[in-house]
């Protein structure tokens, strides 16, 4: 088993979303996140006042998978989450030791089913 971690741009969301479950991957975790990578801070004015702001918003999505699906989760998020630019994100993965659904003590890969 698999954990996918995806930090992408919020209007990516949607996209990523239909196309995970399009490729049989419905199962996913979302959060809202601030952070920054590469890119640079930018500036705002709000009433007349100019912020900077070094934090940018981002979503993180979580999907923990079995390893067959790895390669279908990676390219649904990199094909509907990439815009070509600077600031689309990152993925990470991590191996899962092991995986229980609670409300039948289900262990393993038939946990995540």
């Amino acid at each position: 088993m698999k954990k996918v971690e995806a930090i992408i741009n919020p209007s990516k969301l949607k996209d990523v979303q239909i196309g995970l479950k399009a490729a049989n991957i419905p199962c996913m975790t979302v959060m809202n996140v601030k952070g920054t990578g590469l890119q640079k801070s930018y500036s705002e004015v709000y009433r007349g006042t100019e912020k900077s702001n070094i934090l940018r918003n981002k979503v993180l999505i979580i999907c923990v998978i079995s390893d067959e699906n790895l390669d279908k989760c990676i390219n649904v998020i990199l094909d509907n989450a990439s815009t070509g630019n600077v600031g689309d994100g990152k993925i990470f993965v991590y191996d899962v030791m092991d995986a229980i659904r609670i409300r039948t003590r289900t262990r393993g890969g038939e946990a995540i089913k």
